[in-house]
């Protein structure tokens, strides 16, 4: 008897353990067959016009950057040339010469060959060669010589405030106008293609891709002192 009832015993505690054990895996099991489909849809929900603003963050907190060196010079504070220097790479690298590029290669024409917003597509895109040349204006100056003199200091000053006066209007204008516009140029079809390339084209970008630019502003807000938001919070 001793035998039999630790036979059933055992019995019950297997298949109580089975059934606990659907219970507790049966939901995670549900999801684990799911990890290709779950891996992609962020990618998938990702537009190329979404892809486009997130970039205007990189460049809005460089703007901050800039307002920062301004700040420091105003004040006759400690400025770095070197990340002055960094700071107007990224700019070259990953907003000009890659997200202003995508615009004008891929929005810009869309918006033209449909005869659409095209008064504004002309002012956004000079505004694209004048950020240009005062990015090639900045780099010139950020150096030891180069800022300093009280000379080379006013000049840096003035070019980032120009800089800042002409993009934080074009980068909210696209923001709420010709970014909401486009989505009503093309069709599904093509707008996934364009998602395509500009993810490809992300990944193949020697400076790194979004993610690797976030951490490289990161690193200049801490080295100047404002990566900590709450530092903005007002008092009042």
């Amino acid at each position: 008897m001793a035998n039999e009832e630790t036979v059933v015993r055992r019995q019950f505690i297997v298949s109580a353990a089975g059934i606990s054990a659907g219970l507790i895996l049966g939901p995670h099991a549900a999801h684990a067959k799911k990890p290709a489909s779950a891996k992609q849809q962020p990618e998938e929900d990702v537009s190329p016009i979404e892809d486009l603003m997130r970039e205007h963050g990189i460049l809005r907190r460089l703007v901050l950057v800039y307002r920062e060196v301004i700040h420091r010079i105003e004040t006759n504070a400690e400025v770095k040339p070197d990340l002055i220097a960094q700071a107007a790479q990224i700019i070259r690298a990953f907003v000009e010469d890659y997200h202003e590029r995508d615009e004008e290669e891929f929005i810009f024409p869309r918006f033209k060959k449909a005869g659409k917003l095209t008064d504004l597509v002309d002012t956004l895109l000079q505004q694209h060669q004048a950020g240009r040349r005062l990015t090639a204006n900045i780099q010139r100056l950020a150096t030891a010589s180069g800022i300093g003199s009280t000379s080379g200091r006013q000049e840096m000053a003035r070019t980032m405030s120009e800089f800042i006066r002409m993009y934080e209007p074009h980068a909210a204008r696209e923001d709420t106008v010709l970014f909401p516009a486009f989505d009503q140029l093309i069709g599904e079809k093509e707008l996934h293609k364009l998602q395509e390339l500009f993810e490809q084209k992300e990944q193949a970008l020697p400076t790194g891709n979004f993610e690797k630019m976030v951490a490289e502003v990161e690193k200049l807000e801490q080295s100047l002192g404002i990566y900590d938001l709450a530092q903005f919070t007002a008092k009042s």
